[in-house]
């Protein structure tokens, strides 16, 4: 094309008389630097048609241009950079959302009522700023031992502690840095808690996150043996100024006794003899019998016993007996009926008595209504049943008066009797 049918613009040639705005416009867009002779041609084909500039069609590219420019300023303004911490998860993205809300569904996190979400979710977005989305989330929470549900917006393990108001020092099953998640966490919480340990004969008192009893022990040092005892249960969750009490049991040992087999007693009625009567024909023995029995100590004292085997090595004699059936013929008035009197008890005692009361003499009757050797009034001598004997105790042996002293010292003690100081001397 001639040169003088154009001018220059950065060394090329522009095909035809070009307005000085529009080499302004095209000086813009191409500033006077080396262009690349295809990109150049573009251009040129761009703005011209058939080799001419075409003002129609600058103008209509210059409006798509214009279009295109503002929509791009549109874009970068309303595009911006959000940093969206939730629940610890630290993520950047790009919103062209203007609010807080907007942001947070466009990266597909559904917020419910219980969540928590900072700045809140109407504020108004800026470019650089940080959202924070604490999730709702139920925990189930063992807190010494008593389960329940919480609801929770912490992010971790450490915001949930806090939450619940425990002391610092507790007991925790995870981590405390640990992320909770909505659904499925379960945290166990151990407070610490006073725990006197009683054992081996000492006592101590200790402060413990243990959870049950048996961890108590074991941070302790304290091994049960197979046999010793806890007053709590191992498993048992471990309360304030519980008293765990740990009993020793020793079963290794045994011991061995020999004891006496009592004899049995046979009795064989005979008409030859008075009724009351009655006459040992063969004298009963004690049999031997060797017994071995297993023994508990508890704390190194007898706790009891269990007979657990036993042999008789000494048979007992049956003691054999004769009693009479035949009827005793009528004593005369004011004799001794004969009645037979047990043997003797307390003989020696009553011997002090009597000689303190009547001399020793077991018969006396000085006509001063006190009768015998224990000087019996009539009363007393009857209502012990003494008629069985005699009517008065002067009339009677001294073997049926010592039975009927007997059977008024079993209810009385020695009080009817003025000498029975003489008892103990």
């Amino acid at each position: 094309m001639p040169p003088a049918c154009g001018a220059k613009c950065g060394g090329a040639t522009v095909p035809g008389a070009v307005p000085r705005v529009m080499r302004r416009l095209f000086h813009c867009v191409f500033p006077r630097a080396r262009i690349d002779l295809k990109l150049r041609a573009i251009v040129v084909k761009f703005f011209t048609t058939d080799g001419k500039f075409s003002f129609i069609k600058i103008g209509t590219q210059l409006v798509v241009l214009c279009a295109l420019v503002l929509g791009l300023v549109a874009f970068v303004g309303n595009n911006k950079t959000v940093t969206l911490n939730v629940d610890g998860k630290v993520t950047s993205v790009q919103s062209f959302g203007g609010t807080v809300g907007q942001v947070v569904k466009s990266a597909n996190v559904e917020l419910k009522p219980a969540d928590r979400v900072s700045p809140s979710a109407d504020a108004k977005v800026e470019n650089g700023i940080v959202i924070n989305v604490n999730m709702a989330k139920a925990v189930k929470v063992s807190l010494d031992g008593s389960e329940k549900t919480v609801n929770t917006t912490a992010p971790d393990v450490a915001g949930l502690v806090t939450e619940l108001g425990v002391a610092s020092a507790s007991s925790v099953s995870v981590p405390k840095d640990a992320q909770l998640a909505v659904d499925g966490s379960f945290v166990a919480i151990s407070t610490p808690k006073t725990v006197s340990i009683v054992a081996d004969g000492k006592v101590s008192a200790a402060t413990t996150t243990a959870g049950t009893v048996a961890q108590v022990l074991d941070d302790a040092g304290i091994t049960l043996g197979a046999d010793d005892r806890a007053s709590q249960p191992g498993n048992a969750h471990v309360v304030n100024n519980m008293v765990v009490k740990v009993s020793r049991v020793d079963t290794s040992q045994t011991a061995a006794t020999t004891e006496d087999v009592p004899f049995n007693s046979l009795t064989t009625e005979s008409a030859d003899m008075v009724k009351g009567e009655k006459e040992v024909t063969q004298a009963g023995a004690a049999g031997k019998v060797d017994k071995t029995f297993k023994l508990v100590f508890v704390d190194g004292r007898e706790a009891s016993r269990t007979l657990v085997s036993e042999t008789v090595t000494v048979q007992p004699v049956t003691e054999k007996v004769t009693v009479g059936t035949k009827a005793k013929p009528a004593a005369p008035a004011g004799a001794n009926t004969g009645a037979a009197a047990p043997s003797m008890m307390n003989e020696a005692m009553w011997d002090k008595i009597a000689q303190c009361e009547a001399g020793g003499n077991w018969s006396i009757n000085t006509g001063n209504s006190y009768y015998g050797g224990l000087q019996f009034n009539i009363q007393t001598w009857i209502g012990a049943g003494g008629g069985a004997y005699a009517p008065n105790a002067s009339l009677a042996t001294k073997a049926q008066q010592i039975d009927i002293a007997n059977r008024i010292y079993a209810q009385r003690g020695l009080q009817p009797w003025g000498c029975g100081w003489a008892a103990s001397s």
